[in-house]
């Protein structure tokens, strides 16, 4: 009887999610971007034996080779120290990468856990004094408050992190709020509190796993966005310092030299492009699998 119902249960599973790999399979657009996704991850984790010239992506300089156009032995050509760009933009996917998920591991856990406490407690000081602080990091555009913000900081990776974090909470408080506030009132959630649940488990137990959807999809959008506002930030010198490898310097410090060595910008800013086209396209995937409309 207890391997039948495991065996029951495992057949559920795999028939779940069966279900939601065809809904996500429906849109070819988004089984693209999961498998640029895919190859972007594993050639930043596997950067060092993957690209042509791993000692280029640290502090290295080669005259002879300075300012190469794209070639066979250097597929993306050199820079004015001679190293290889198609190398330095591998290993910069790492510092993207870093970026996006630190971001959003701490600032999505943050902004729900306070959009959820506003709207449990629904027209009281609480939910009042955490949605005005919403509105006020809302009224600020992202990169204008990550910039402020990057301004007092000694330029590097964890700070520039830190700066797009604090621009970017608020939006899944607000997120978090809306939802928590349209459930606040089922029955389920008074049932819960008649039976003494307690405040944790009515919001972990309860509540969250009722906004898990929307934020997941929310969270793949924004994966390609505060790689972008992170790309910008090292645009003007306040992420990752030389000589480790960042797009957004990339980018600036190969727009010097356009349009003679053009492919010292355009490259970075095509890798750029395609890491946030393929998280887009990757979470409206995400979105279509989670949807509760029947298929």
């Amino acid at each position: 009887m207890v391997d039948e119902n495991f065996k029951d249960r495992v057949a559920r599973k795999w028939d779940d999610m069966h279900k939601l790999w065809y809904r996500f399979s429906r849109n070819r657009l988004s089984v693209i971007g999961l498998v640029f996704v895919m190859a972007i991850i594993l050639s930043a984790i596997f950067a060092p034996v993957l690209v042509p010239y791993p000692e280029h992506s640290e502090a290295f300089v080669d005259y002879a080779h300075a300012s190469l156009s794209p070639r066979g032995d250097y597929w993306f050509g050199t820079d004015q120290f001679g190293r290889d760009v198609f190398s330095r933009i591998v290993f910069a996917f790492r510092g993207a990468l870093v970026m996006g998920i630190g971001v959003l591991t701490a600032a999505a856990p943050i902004g729900v856990f306070l959009g959820l406490v506003a709207g449990y407690y629904n027209d009281t000081w609480r939910e009042t004094l955490i949605m005005r602080t919403v509105d006020i990091f809302l009224s600020l555009p992202p990169l204008i408050l990550a910039l402020a913000v990057s301004s007092v900081l000694k330029p590097t990776l964890f700070n520039s992190m830190m700066a797009v974090c604090i621009a970017w909470w608020a939006w899944y408080a607000r997120i978090a709020y809306g939802m928590a506030s349209a459930i606040r009132n089922e029955f389920y959630i008074q049932s819960a509190e008649l039976i003494g649940a307690n405040f944790w488990h009515i919001l972990t137990r309860e509540m969250l796993p009722n906004c898990l959807g929307p934020i997941l999809t929310k969270m793949t959008l924004d994966m390609g966005w505060v790689i972008l506002i992170g790309a910008s930030l090292s645009f003007v010198g306040m992420g990752e310092q030389p000589p480790k490898p960042a797009l957004g310097t990339m980018v600036a410090d190969g727009a010097r030299y356009l349009p003679h060595m053009w492919w010292l910008a355009v490259f970075p800013a095509i890798a750029i492009m395609i890491i946030v086209l393929s998280f887009n396209l990757l979470g409206d995937g995400i979105r279509d699998m989670l949807s509760t409309e029947e298929v």
